[in-house]
């Protein structure tokens, strides 16, 4: 046994799609297999490009002052002083 695509297999192969297909439509086939790769490879570099965005956008900032106040996410976990000089959490 050879190697699976010698030349006489893609002459086969060939044959076959010609048979199948037709002279007309191969043209066709091929431009819609054209607009899926092109489409595939801007999605992938779409997301490539929105990785790196969110990459950039989470790294801190050098010029970051340390008294700035803190961000709560969830105020319902914040704890709150009262008159007595305790914390009581809500």
């Amino acid at each position: 046994m050879g190697d699976l695509f010698s030349g006489g297999h893609i002459i086969l192969i060939i044959l076959v799609v010609l048979l199948l297909f037709g002279g007309k439509k191969i043209p066709e086939l091929m431009r819609g297999l054209g607009r899926g790769i092109r489409e595939f490879k801007d999605a992938k570099d779409n997301v490539k490009n929105q990785i790196e965005d969110h990459m950039n956008n989470d790294q801190p900032s050098i010029n970051a002052k340390s008294d700035q106040p803190t961000i709560i996410n969830n105020p319902t976990q914040m704890s709150i002083p009262t008159s007595k000089g305790d914390t009581k959490v809500s």
